[in-house]
């Protein structure tokens, strides 16, 4: 099983050594033909309307036409307002994978940034988040499972093959995270739920 990570701006490095702590091959992924045979994707934090400009080859249409057949994508930070199917205040929607909106920077800005230990569904307790200029979900559709909130604002949440945060679990030791996507890859490699 190989898992790419998008590798065309943030924490990319962070996000492949918890995938390489869990035993698991990587790639990063910067090219429409770098997604063969990965078996699921990591979009990581960064500024969302940047990754999106330096995406190329139809790389967005590609993961849009891969996330609706239901191959797994996990987006923290910017990686999970590229797969918001709607971003407060007007801006399009890039991969449109999963049925929240979101609002960016919600969490203020980068002076703000701060840990918060959460309780996750599924995941477990006392899980570490790191905040940096965090969008926050402030809708969710009929098929999206809230996994976490913080001060009653969801900020963790999956439907089917998408899971997305709105903090950064790849800044933390803390594997528990990246173990629970894995899972979703397995399922969804095993053809199950």
């Amino acid at each position: 099983m190989i898992v790419g990570v998008l590798g065309l701006q943030g924490a990319v490095r962070e996000h492949i050594r918890s995938l390489t702590r869990l035993g698991v091959e990587t790639r990063t992924v910067r090219r429409s033909e770098e997604l063969d045979g990965l078996a699921g994707l990591i979009l990581p934090g960064g500024e969302s309307t940047t990754i999106s400009l330096l995406a190329r080859d139809g790389l967005l249409d590609r993961l849009r036409a891969m996330a609706s057949k239901g191959f797994p994508m996990f987006g923290t930070c910017a990686g999970m307002i590229l797969l918001a199917s709607e971003i407060a205040g007007g801006e399009s929607p890039h991969i449109a994978a999963i049925d929240i909106t979101v609002a960016r920077n919600a969490s203020g800005r980068q002076v703000d940034s701060f840990e918060a230990p959460l309780s996750m569904d599924g995941i477990g307790d006392d899980v570490p988040a790191v905040f940096i200029r965090a969008p926050f979900i402030t809708r969710v559709g009929p098929s999206v499972r809230v996994l976490a909130e913080y001060d009653g604002v969801p900020v963790m949440a999956s439907s089917d093959n998408i899971l997305v945060a709105s903090f950064h679990p790849e800044l933390t030791d803390d594997l528990r995270i990246h173990r629970h996507f894995l899972g979703i890859v397995t399922r969804n490699q095993e053809g199950g739920d």
